[in-house]
Order: C-alpha cells, then structure tokens, then sequence
C-alpha cells in the first residue's frame, strides 16, 4: 500500500536560488518556516535540483522541463500523486489543478502603473489574478492594501484573503566592522564616503529618475555623498546613465547591480539612510531589511509602504522630487532624528519574523484542510 502524501504540497519553483528579487526571498523564506513548522509534512516541487538545499523535514520532487512547467509538469504531478492542498508562493495554479490552492498574491502595480509593464506581461497578470480569485480556495496577500486591491480591483471575498506581512531575513542585523568593510569594498568606496542606498530591482516603479533628481537638489550641500542603486536591471529601465549625466552627478552614483546575500547587512549598516520613492509596492521588502540593521528609511507614502514602515521612517510624496530631498536633508542636518528612527525602525523590524508569517499561512491551510 502506498503511504499517504504529505498534506501540503509546495511549487518551490521559485525557492532556494542563487539569485533572488523580493519574490524569490518570500518564496525561499516562508517555505524554509513551513518545513520547520510541519516536519515530515511538506512536499517541495522544483523545476531544477535547488542551488541551495531546503532544510531536511521534506519530501523533495524534481519535475524538469523545458518551459511550461507549472501546466505541463505540475499540474500532472498534482493529479497523479495529490497532496491535500497546494500552496503556490510566487507563481500561478496550473491550468488543472486537483488539489486545492493557497496562492499569494505580491501586488497589483500593474493596475496602479500599467504604462511600467509590457501589455503582454499585463494581460497575463490580469488573467492569472482574476483566475486565482475565482479559484483558488485561498488567497495570501503581502499587505492589507494588496488585499484591499483585491478586493476592490477583483471582486475577492473578504474572508478568502488573508494578509500575511513579511519580515527581514535571519541573517539581516546592525553588521559588524568586518562586514562593513566587506560591503565598502564591493563597492569601491573608501571607509570615509557616505552614500544614500536604495535597493531593489532597477525597474520604473521604483521612481529611480526622481530620486536621481532628489539627489542632484542635494549634492552641492554634500560634495562627498554617494547614492548607491543596488538591484539587478529589470525592464523598462530608463537610460539613467544619460540622466545622471544631464543632472551632473554621473561620478557620484553607483550602480554595483545584483549584490550577494552575504553582503546585505554591510551595505545596509554603512548607508546613512534607505531611499525608496517607489511609486507603489505590494510589501516593500528593503523597508524593514533596513530597519533590521540599523538603518534610519526614507520611503513613499503610498501603497503599502507605509503599512511595511509601521510609523518608524520618515515619508514622501513620491511624485514630488523636492519633497525626497527635503526629508533626506533633515535626516542628513540632525542626528537626533537619526537616531530616533533608528530605534523605532529596530523595534518596528523585531516585530516582524518569517516563522510568525509562516504560522499565519499554517492557520490558512488548516481552514481550507477543514473545509
């Protein structure tokens, strides 16, 4: 007789990379909880062997192909051997899809911003979520206002939402002068030249040309800053070599692209402050990645960003350069207000951890198991 499958099966697609965006860091993150929390009862699906291995307590499947995996190797693998729900972190349901499904969804910037996505990525996104709303048995938002969204863009039951907040990881806290250094030296800054950060994905919602513009309005008061953009280039990007250039601060902005896990804490604790003017966000992960090491946040007062701040940063009107460089400027001239959001952003990132978010998405799986 074949043993029973275990109760909860994972697309773990996403999960335990090499390289990892926010997504990927949600997926890895909450999935490393889950098996924590359910030993023995996890299932994980991958497409290819992990570069990472997951912690051990789970049932590992390896299902290759060479495109359209979700519905072609998934969905199957469900049909054939179906745990008792599926939880889809980062991804979309399989076209069939036999057991049923929790699935999260990140954002719904593509409704707020739809001239910063492609029209074919749109009409996808458009698709996977209105389907996810009708058929999945739960939904996993990253933020209350991403559940308004739904809600209010989609027509989603209140009850079937949940919003689960998302934490910084284990590794992130004020770093030591080893890894200070570490960070400085990727870079190729010197141990004296303060720089703003601003992490995150080089894509057009994130604002990067307002917040080159926020940075010129402060350069001449602080010829020795930097501005640091650490992320990977996404698309659209503009040309922002050419708009540092027409701004006259080409030499004083870095852009280092996709920075090692390791690295993190160190180029978080050595910035003067986090910069992230996005025009929207599901969550706004860096927000409180910042927070954890220390790191006083300017962010936008829009989306969800404020939700991720918790009262501890100091927020912008995004669409206003003027008013970024304002707010930095008074972070820059008082050390006291530094200080202050310093402490708030500590208390505000120790109440957030992924094994309480994990437990919050067992409580979802247990309702729909008990259904």
């Amino acid at each position: 007789m074949r043993s029973p499958a275990p109760p909860y099966g994972i697309d773990a697609s996403r999960s335990f990379g090499s390289r990892r965006t926010g997504t990927e860091q949600y997926a890895t993150a909450l999935t490393r909880e889950l098996i924590a929390l359910a030993p023995g009862h996890c299932r994980l699906y991958f497409r290819r062997p992990p570069t990472e291995p997951p912690p051990p307590g789970a049932v590992l499947r390896i299902l290759p192909a060479p495109r359209l995996w979700t519905h072609l190797r998934l969905g199957p693998e469900l049909a054939l051997r179906p745990p008792g729900l599926v939880f889809i972190p980062a991804h979309v349901m399989p076209l069939v899809c036999r057991p049923p499904a929790v699935v999260t969804v990140h954002d719904l910037g593509y409704e707020h911003l739809p001239w910063a996505h492609p029209w074919r990525s749109r009409a996808y996104l458009r698709w996977s979520t209105a389907r996810h709303v009708r058929l999945a048995a739960r939904l996993v938002a990253d933020s209350e206002a991403t559940r308004m969204d739904l809600i209010q863009r989609y027509g989603a039951e209140p009850d079937k939402v949940r919003p689960v907040l998302l934490a910084p990881g284990p590794g992130l806290a004020p770093p030591d002068p080893a890894a200070r250094a570490e960070a400085r030296a990727a870079l190729g800054l010197p141990p004296a030249t303060p720089y703003l950060l601003h992490v995150g994905t080089l894509q057009p919602r994130k604002n990067l040309p307002r917040l080159l513009e926020a940075f010129s309005l402060l350069a001449s008061a602080w010829p020795e800053l930097r501005l640091v953009l650490a992320g990977m280039p996404g698309w659209g990007r503009e040309n922002l070599a050419g708009r540092m250039a027409r701004l006259g601060i080409a030499d004083r902005v870095l852009v280092p692209g996709f920075m090692e896990p390791h690295l993190m804490a160190g180029l978080y604790g050595e910035a003067l402050a986090l910069v992230m003017p996005s025009l929207y966000e599901g969550f706004g992960l860096p927000v409180v990645e910042a927070m954890a090491c220390g790191v006083p946040v300017v962010c936008s007062r829009t989306s969800s960003l404020p939700e991720a701040a918790g009262g501890a940063a100091l927020l912008v009107d995004p669409s206003d350069s003027s008013d970024i460089a304002a707010a930095v400027a008074r972070l820059l001239q008082s050390p006291e207000l530094r200080a202050d959001l310093v402490a708030r952003g500590l208390r505000r990132a120790a109440e957030l951890s992924w094994r309480s978010s994990a437990r919050q998405v067992l409580e979802v799986f247990e309702e729909v198991l008990g259904e």
